[in-house]
């Protein structure tokens, strides 16, 4: 039997898309079922086989399910904002004005190949006016709610692809992208809040059919931790040192204080005679990537900055050091060190010779300590609280604390809100304006999209400004609501804030009115199957959640 594949293959192929085979109607009638699958980045000449262990499984149950009678939504599109297109541009030397369509066209062509059930009258492009004038109006939606919002802080910057990364885009300490180490810089950056629904995005978790290890990735990440903050007088000095622990029970055993170098009162509390050291070692920890700061087999390292703070339980005396192992972006950035039972601690004080006080213990007695114990057992050395199992002390101490106004209970997370703001072109244009007298204003809603200008030079300057920021035409505008002169907001959003919510848009491709109708939404969503990679827990999972709740 002879069988000539390319010619029948091409025959159905072309059938298919002249007869509109795969078009999804909203059907009333009909049960749907919504099969959605990571979008690509245009940012490779053609998909590799990686792309269709995605796409041809997921296929063939799309017509599994149409053949029970479902009315399937099995769209496809381009994820084509952002870091992944733009770097392609760039070493190919290319325009990614031109080059994102043709790679575009490149893949929906082999997607028809491969026989693949989409719905081509909904295929989407993320980096097309239509598509991004509404994920500016979602960050206009944010910024009226006080969830976006611009700040200067330290953040992760990329040296080679010279943009600002947002903490889920950081693997291991390197960029997502090119694999160059990551720094930390300070820096003017816009954020979304996403933080203020930690508790919601945790608590939700339990009503999704998830699997149990990717909810538990999305835990770890939001990273809720019940504690108590407690605050260090410094001495001779109204500047309050405050730390969170959940361990208020060991308390006594505090010997010393350790800082992030990127603390805020460093400068304020290093004495002179330590300042020229203190300001070394600062450089020197800029310079290195949180995964290198807290790989444990490093030796420590730390710097004292010549201020002593005052330990609230017992009134002593105990010396503020830096040190690199400490973060900012965790916590207060400021630890009280208790070496008798935490093993970095106890490091820390071995090397540059600081005490060590035993003020648990696992029977009740007290004994030399040859390492940390870290486990909690009976209160010894610890005034009138010894004796207390550290239970019933962590009971009896917050209320003391908060009694006194040095401390209270409170809960932390190990989640930061969302650096949402790129120093590159290729992205879409943040919708605000900078007014002298104004301030900060968000463009009116009729005057999207802001449109990203066609330019030749796109490159990142590694300045700290988007190239957009070199574009007079651009950056100059007027005011909306003085009249006066005002510049535009010269960088960009990061290619997340195309894809958080492109299922949104799959329902109601083509509405010029709102980013979906309220009738397609209704119908088509929620996703009955997602499919996409584990990595994708963390960051697109995550920030698609938090779109949702807004």
């Amino acid at each position: 039997m002879n069988y000539n594949f390319t010619e029948i293959e091409a025959k159905w192929q072309r059938l298919w898309q002249e007869k509109q085979t795969f078009r999804t109607i909203l059907d009333g009638q009909k049960k749907k079922y919504y099969c959605l699958e990571m979008f690509p980045y245009p940012s490779g000449s053609g998909l590799h086989v990686g792309h269709l262990k995605n796409y041809v499984p997921t296929d063939a149950f799309c017509r599994f399910k149409s053949m029970q009678g479902y009315n399937v939504l099995h769209p496809m599109g381009w994820d084509a904002f952002g870091q992944p297109a733009e770097n392609e541009a760039i070493r190919l030397g290319r325009n990614p004005r031109q080059m994102v369509p043709e790679y575009a066209a490149t893949y929906r062509e082999t997607l028809i190949k491969t026989g693949c059930s989409y719905d081509w009258q909904r295929e989407i492009n993320s980096s097309l006016p239509d598509y991004y004038k509404w994920t500016q109006w979602i960050f206009l939606l944010l910024h009226r709610k006080g969830l976006a919002y611009r700040t200067t802080a330290p953040i992760n910057w990329c040296p080679s692809c010279k943009t600002g990364l947002a903490n889920e885009e950081v693997k291991d300490g390197r960029c997502w992208r090119c694999d160059a180490p990551v720094e930390k810089k300070p820096m003017p950056q816009w954020f979304f809040r996403i933080t203020a629904y930690a508790d919601r995005l945790l608590a939700d978790l339990e009503k999704l059919n998830w699997s149990e290890g990717m909810k538990e990735m999305q835990r770890d990440w939001i990273g809720r931790s019940e504690g108590t903050e407690v605050d260090f007088a410094l001495k001779d000095s109204n500047l309050i040192i405050r730390v969170f622990t959940t361990r208020p029970d060991t308390l006594f055993g505090a010997t010393f204080m350790v800082l992030a170098p990127e603390h805020p009162l460093v400068s304020q509390i290093t004495a002179p005679k330590r300042r020229s050291e203190v300001e070394a070692y600062i450089r020197k920890a800029q310079g290195e990537s949180e995964i290198d700061r807290l790989n444990i087999s490093r030796s420590k390292t730390g710097v004292f900055t010549g201020a002593y703070a005052i330990n609230p339980v017992n009134g002593k005396k105990i010396p503020v050091w830096l040190a690199d192992y400490v973060l900012m972006s965790y916590g207060t950035g400021a630890v009280m060190c208790v070496p008798g039972h935490d093993d970095r601690d106890f490091e820390f004080a071995r090397k540059f010779d600081l005490p060590i006080v035993q003020v648990v213990s696992r029977d009740g007695s007290t004994y030399e300590l040859k390492t940390a114990e870290a486990a909690e057992g009976i209160a010894v050395n610890s005034g009138a609280w010894s004796g207390l199992s550290s239970s019933a002390f962590k009971k009896a101490i917050v209320p003391w604390l908060e009694e006194k106004g040095l401390g209270r209970p409170t809960i932390n997370y190990r989640l930061r809100d969302w650096l949402i703001s790129r120093q590159r072109y290729w992205g879409a244009p943040i919708p605000i304006v900078h007014c002298s007298g104004c301030g900060e204003v968000a463009v009116p809603e009729a005057q999207l999209p802001v449109l990203l200008p066609d330019v030749e030079n796109y490159q990142p300057s590694g300045t700290g400004e988007s190239p957009l920021a070199l574009i007079p035409e651009f950056v100059q505008t007027v005011c909306p609501k003085c009249g006066g002169a005002a510049r535009r907001e010269t960088d960009t959003m990061g290619g997340y804030a195309c894809s958080s919510w492109y299922f949104f848009r799959f329902a109601d491709v083509g509405n010029d009115k709102f980013f979906a109708s309220r009738s397609a939404l209704d119908y088509w969503l929620p996703v009955d199957l997602y499919t996409g990679g584990i990595e994708h827990a963390r960051s697109h999972l995550l920030y698609a959640r938090f779109w949702t709740k807004v």
